[in-house]
């Protein structure tokens, strides 16, 4: 058995480039639905109401993912790890396409969230073999392939259901899927960890990390709270182009969306600044950006062109926001510790999920229930309680005994 790759010289630009990529193609599985939710439903006789857990499944997926397959990463061979859950996603990926009801698609949907955990798996062993000097550097960049991912996932299932059908998207997703797992086989480091606990005791573990660790906690808060309008604005978006205000196609909603891929350029930059210690300003800075992307959409009456290109711009700016937000808060995880990495990640990204999933649900209920206003009300009031929590809680401290910026 090879030993734990030596991160005494950082990694490889080509290999944290690849990475970024695995972490493109891999995470895009879990939105490219979210545009498509009209077609689908309509496919498989889905009220309106039921549309918003065509996205929610995905995302719970996820979170069960997180919470019991990710933490082996701290135990198992991680190549391998990540192999298995990518094959899974292959297999969910092609169910999907071959659905006929909707309870056959939402369990496919479920089992999507799972495999797609492998990303959760990459960004971790991205950081292990990083420099800590560069921690924030790296994992920005891989984060940056991973938002590219979300963000291109959209525009892209709206042009192959435009151009072919909702399942084409799945079909190509899953042959792309094997693809990778090939490449990867060949291109990614084996990493055994040291950690000895037992699968139970890994997970007993994580209820005290979450109990004890005051960076975790706050840093998965905000964002949950920030991913919770991250998820309900582009839930709820596609609604409101197809619907009487502005009767875009899918290719219009599909253009529309690629306004996101915008926001991937934030995460590098998060990455550098919580390098140089600028977490606090940074964090706030991104809470604020969403907020302002929201009440924006308001300054115009809804249905002009005035009023479409600051939805557009909404969008560049929400993303940013969020984009940054989770580099900054990995950041400041992964300092904490080698041993844990792989867990505490899970937590992280389990708890920001969960508020992924619930906005993406009460932003489909919302937004049937009092229409845009009601959906963009209740998205700015999500990073605005992550704020005040934020302005109002105690700065902790860094391991090495620096200000924890938030």
């Amino acid at each position: 058995m090879s030993k734990v790759p030596d991160n005494s010289r950082g990694i490889a630009n080509g290999l944290m480039f690849f990475l970024a990529a695995c972490c493109g193609l891999i995470v895009a599985n879990l939105y490219y639905s979210q545009p498509l939710i009209g077609p689908i439903s309509l496919a498989l006789g889905m009220t309106p109401e039921a549309s918003g857990l065509i996205v929610t499944l995905t995302q719970i997926g996820y979170v069960v993912g997180l919470l019991l397959v990710v933490p082996l990463a701290d135990r198992l061979e991680n190549r391998s790890l990540i192999s298995a859950m990518v094959l899974l996603l292959a297999l969910a990926s092609l169910g999907t396409a071959l659905s006929e009801s909707s309870m056959a698609f939402l369990a496919c949907s479920l089992v999507i969230g799972i495999g797609a955990v492998a990303v959760q798996i990459i960004v971790p062993l991205a950081a292990h073999l990083a420099t800590p000097e560069r921690r924030g550097q790296v994992v920005g960049n891989v984060m940056g392939g991973l938002m590219f991912g979300i963000m291109l996932a959209r525009p892209v299932s709206s042009f192959v259901a435009d151009l072919a059908s909702w399942r084409a998207m799945f079909f190509v997703s899953a042959g792309l899927m094997v693809a990778l797992v090939l490449v990867m086989q060949r291109v990614i480091p084996r990493r055994v960890p040291t950690a000895s606990l037992g699968y139970l005791a890994l997970l007993r573990s994580m209820a005290s990390l979450a109990r004890h660790t005051p960076v975790l906690q706050r840093r998965a808060f905000y964002q949950a709270m920030m991913f919770g309008a991250f998820s309900l604005f582009w839930t709820t978006t596609p609604l409101l182009l197809a619907g009487p205000d502005f009767q875009l196609s899918q290719s219009g909603i599909a253009l529309f969306a690629l306004a996101g891929v915008a926001g991937v350029v934030s995460a590098p930059v998060a990455g550098r600044l919580a390098d140089r210690g600028l977490t606090r300003i940074a964090t706030i800075s991104a809470m604020l950006s969403v907020m302002v992307a929201f009440a924006m959409t308001h300054i115009v009456e809804s249905g002009t062109g005035l009023s479409l290109f600051l939805l557009v711009a909404a969008a560049v700016l929400l993303d940013l926001g969020v984009s940054g937000n989770v580099v900054l808060g990995q950041r400041a995880i992964y300092s904490l510790g080698e041993a844990e990495r792989s867990r505490l990640n899970a937590i992280y990204m389990a708890t920001f999920f969960i508020g992924g999933a619930v906005g993406s649900a009460a932003g489909a209920w919302a937004y049937v229930s009092g229409g845009w206003l009601a959906a963009s009300l209740l998205g700015g009031a999500m990073p605005l309680v992550a704020l005040v929590v934020l302005l109002l809680g105690e700065p902790g401290k860094q391991p090495g005994g620096e200000p924890e910026a938030n």
